[in-house]
């Protein structure tokens, strides 16, 4: 018998071209040489008695029994990775998270990440993207993604980690050009800064319904650059209230229609480790929790 552990150095050759997209990357992550990889991979295809990859001089692209074979072993290598930091002493968590986050809340998780969780455990390190991309967790090789919304993903394991409130906002200087808005319809005759997602704009919902569908010239598939928009008066804008607290309190956005509530949004963490989430992901996943918690509490006020 010719256990496929015997294939280490293959199967980690695979898992780092999958996600890579290439034997040069894959080798630069594994630390040896292109060629090195590709032998691997065909020595693995040989063992398996299939075809991994479909090659050509310009793509490499994994075929359907590869991306069958990825998505059952990648895991697999996660879990042997993380066999370390359960054998090392009780509390002390290593090794590497990769985390994808939606870009505007970067500036208020990378300080509670880096001051507070990293500095208590010296041995964790983060790669962090911050984008409103949604990623592909498994195949971009994610150890979690942060969602706010309705995750789609249902085949992940997803883990909540609190509820954000959502707001309406625009500049002074925009509505000194035309007019607060008194009502629903008054809203939508102002100019949005548009949310894009997947080709698409967002719509506006309400708490008692409808959706509106805002219009403007200017559409943005950032957080982030939609509130710099905002503040420069581009238009009005729909954005999560921790994200614009400090801009409200000086007065250099202004809430609409604060008595038309607004639901709610998720916010969840999807992982493909199912029950077995490495110590690293756990802590984690509960400084976001709490981070989500203080940002904006169940209850407070505008």
């Amino acid at each position: 018998m010719d256990p496929l552990l015997n294939h280490a150095a293959g199967l980690l050759a695979f898992v780092r071209t999958v996600e890579t997209g290439s034997f040069s990357a894959a080798a630069r992550a594994t630390g040896t040489s292109p060629s090195a990889v590709s032998r691997s991979v065909a020595r693995l295809e040989r063992r398996l008695g299939t075809r991994l990859f479909n090659r050509s001089t310009r793509a490499l692209a994994p075929t359907a029994e590869g991306r069958a074979w990825f998505e059952r072993v990648a895991p697999l290598l996660r879990a042997l990775a993380d066999s370390a930091e359960a054998a090392g002493p009780p509390g002390e968590i290593s090794g590497t998270l990769r985390v994808s986050l939606p870009g505007d809340l970067a500036r208020l998780l990378i300080g509670p990440l880096t001051s507070g969780l990293m500095r208590a455990h010296p041995g964790l390190g983060l790669e962090l993207s911050f984008a409103d991309r949604r990623v592909d967790v498994v195949r971009e090789g994610f150890d979690l993604a942060v969602r706010v919304g309705r995750p789609e993903d249902s085949e992940l394991t997803a883990r909540p980690l609190g509820r954000l409130r959502m707001v309406l906002v625009a500049a002074p200087a925009l509505l000194a050009r035309h007019g607060r808005p008194a009502d629903r319809a008054a809203l939508a005759a102002l100019p949005f800064v548009r949310y894009m997602r997947g080709g698409r704009t967002q719509p506006v919902s309400f708490a008692t319904g409808p959706t509106l569908e805002p219009r403007g010239p200017l559409a943005l598939d950032a957080g982030h650059a939609i509130r710099s928009a905002a503040l420069h008066g581009a238009g009005a804008a729909l954005l999560m209230r921790c994200v614009v607290a400090e801009d409200i309190a000086a007065g250099t956005l202004e809430p609409l229609l604060p008595d038309d509530p607004l639901p709610d949004m998720p916010v969840t963490g999807l992982h493909a480790f199912g029950r077995l989430a490495p110590r690293r992901l756990r802590a984690f996943c509960d400084v976001l929790e709490a981070e989500f918690a203080r940002l904006d509490p169940p209850g407070g006020g505008a």
